[in-house]
């Protein structure tokens, strides 16, 4: 029985192949940024303060003052850390990437500039929509090959499209967007609080210390811990009780981080901006970001993968199931892609014979055929000047090495080997129409 259940398939999940710069953990359950070391600096300054507090301050406080001391300070240092791992283990409001579903009916808007030329045009940039009365742009985003919707933005750090973005925090190890922006408004709230509660407990026992004709030298030398408390809690909470204050004027005017900043919602040359997303004063913002729905999450971190997340492209001639596929062209030549199973692809073109064509049977059913007249290089034939060309005319989003590329072609001149991140559906069917015209350059 045990030997039967080992020898089930693993059925892989959608976060193990999640192709944004990510951290999961517990099955997928937590989610984060990859980099979090000065995450794990808050957490360790957080509780090696409190603990300094509880061990060497609250037991005198307690007898001297009143017990209700460290049960205050345990409330607010309970509730520091549950939001502070609330807003740092949850989706901050991910949007998920195109298909290549998806990204084939983005592909149909590009038309051919003439219907004699096998070039495209990109898509547009922007679409807009109208929001409150007010017209708003929504950009193209070529790594996640979606429109963003309002208010949304690309993280660089984390490489995914955030809903209602505010701005990436690495003392919390993730974004701050929709789904988390009011566990983090709590979290610096809280924390302010507590650092001037810790702060004031902090001074008020070397105060009761001085009060029995002891210079406060001595006071200190009794308790040289609470002059380490009161040092931390006094540089740190200026900088707390600043981010406090600047999220609450967010929050009251129902805007972002990321819109103060670049003045979305500030008039230009004596014209007033109206914020289209307020909700007419500040108790109605404040009730809505704080105590409004919470929007559902995007992606399903945790449900199966299913063919249609497959990040090849839905080319007939390449079969789906194996993840290394060959379509064979002219001669002994062959096209394979390969993915790594992490959201790479990478596209191999080999020829024992004839060179040409190499890079052109790689396209989808309904693209209009190449002329027969017009030969096709593969990109190792192009110089670093025509690949630059190439990849700012397609706006593909590759990471080409130009200089290694032209050493290969010297050295090597029958393989080409392509890698990108955020090779999709889109961007292999731009290169087919796109060769051609490359080729006198």
């Amino acid at each position: 029985m045990s030997l039967g259940w080992r020898c089930m398939p693993h059925a892989t999940r959608k976060w193990e192949i999640y192709p944004g710069r990510n951290r999961f953990c517990c099955e997928g359950r937590i989610m984060m940024a990859k980099q979090v070391g000065i995450f794990y600096v808050t957490v360790g300054l957080i509780v090696a303060t409190s603990c300094t507090f509880f061990i060497f301050d609250c037991p005198f406080l307690a007898v001297k003052i009143t017990p209700a001391i460290p049960a205050v300070g345990g409330l607010l240092f309970t509730f520091v850390l549950a939001t502070l791992f609330r807003t740092s283990f949850s989706d901050p409001g991910v949007i998920p990437r195109a298909t290549p579903d998806e990204a084939a009916d983005i592909e149909k808007q590009i038309v051919p500039n003439s219907p004699n030329s096998p070039t495209y045009r990109p898509p547009p940039r922007t679409k807009e929509v109208v929001v409150c009365g007010q017209v708003v742009k929504l950009k193209f985003c070529f790594t996640c090959k979606i429109f963003r919707p309002p208010r949304a933005s690309h993280c660089s750090i984390c490489d995914n499209c955030v809903d209602g973005f505010d701005h990436h925090c690495p003392w919390i190890g993730n974004c701050v967007g929709r789904r988390n922006y009011r566990y983090f408004y709590s979290f610096i709230v809280s924390l302010a609080f507590m650092c001037v509660f810790i702060f004031a407990c902090a001074v008020t026992h070397l105060v009761l210390l001085t009060r029995d004709d002891k210079p406060f030298l001595d006071a200190i030398k009794e308790s040289p811990a609470s002059v380490l408390v009161a040092i931390v809690c006094f540089f740190s909470v200026w900088s707390v009780l600043g981010l406090a204050g600047f999220h609450t004027y967010l929050t009251t005017s129902n805007q972002t981080t990321n819109e103060d900043i670049k003045g979305s919602f500030t008039g230009k040359r004596g014209q007033e901006k109206v914020n289209p997303y307020s909700k007419g004063g500040v108790c109605a913002n404040c009730l809505f970001i704080l105590c409004g729905p919470m929007p559902p999450s995007f992606i399903d971190r945790r449900g199966f993968v299913t063919p249609e997340h497959s990040i090849a492209p839905p080319i007939d001639s390449v079969p789906t199931t194996s993840p290394t596929s060959a379509v064979p062209i002219q001669g002994s030549s062959e096209v394979r892609l390969l993915s790594n199973g992490k959201g790479h692809v990478t596209v191999s073109v080999s020829n024992t014979g004839s060179r040409k064509q190499a890079i052109g049977s790689i396209q989808e059913p309904k693209r209009p055929e190449v002329e027969s007249g017009v030969s096709l290089q593969p990109l190792s034939t192009l110089s670093a000047s025509s690949l630059q060309l190439l990849h700012e005319r397609t706006m593909i989003n590759t990471d080409l090495d130009l200089d290694s590329l032209d050493e290969s072609a010297s050295s090597n001149p029958c393989h080409v080997h392509l890698e990108s991140a955020s090779v999709t559906s889109s961007q292999t069917g731009l290169l087919h129409p796109l060769v051609p015209r490359y080729n006198g350059l």
